[in-house]
């Protein structure tokens, strides 16, 4: 897992071709982007647009993916993502399920909360077992983009 704001971006292009167009997407997203999907290089690079109320702890659970890394970008508000290795993870509550590239797990005692505000961003690869939009220390509307990146 990466935490890191927008501003410093470029040092993570290495990580794959992929990121420099994910990256190029969130600098130039309007502030009018509508909700939901929007395209950037088909089924190897896409975004989600999303406006949510974020959620207790409580009312989450671990996902992981295999087949796409997320890089879950905040434009408005902040959340807290809660990380635990997938190596940990042993509750599984919905097994893999290729359709939506993900499977779910019950949260563990250790899994760490994240804060992420307006303008950072979290990359959660395969191996990142992460529940996010939850709430800090209350619900509240949250503005994110989650760009979907092919392994």
């Amino acid at each position: 897992m990466i935490l890191d704001t927008l501003a410093n971006h470029a040092q993570y292009s290495g990580i794959s071709p992929r990121f420099a167009r994910a990256f190029a997407f969130l600098q130039q997203l309007p502030a009018d982007a509508s909700i939901g999907r929007h395209e950037i290089d088909g089924e190897e690079i896409f975004a989600f647009v999303q406006q949510h109320l974020t959620k207790p702890i409580a009312e989450k659970q671990l996902e992981v993916h295999r087949k796409y890394i997320d890089i879950q970008y905040i434009v408005k508000g902040r959340e807290l993502i809660y990380w635990a290795p997938l190596a940990q993870l042993t509750d599984e509550t919905m097994a893999f399920d290729e359709k939506v590239d993900a499977a779910l797990y019950n949260g563990i005692a250790d899994m760490v909360p994240v804060q992420v505000r307006a303008g950072h961003f979290a990359v959660l690869f395969p191996q990142d077992g992460h529940a996010p939009s939850c709430a800090w220390d209350a619900p509240a509307e949250v503005l994110k983009v989650v760009v979907k990146v092919m392994v």
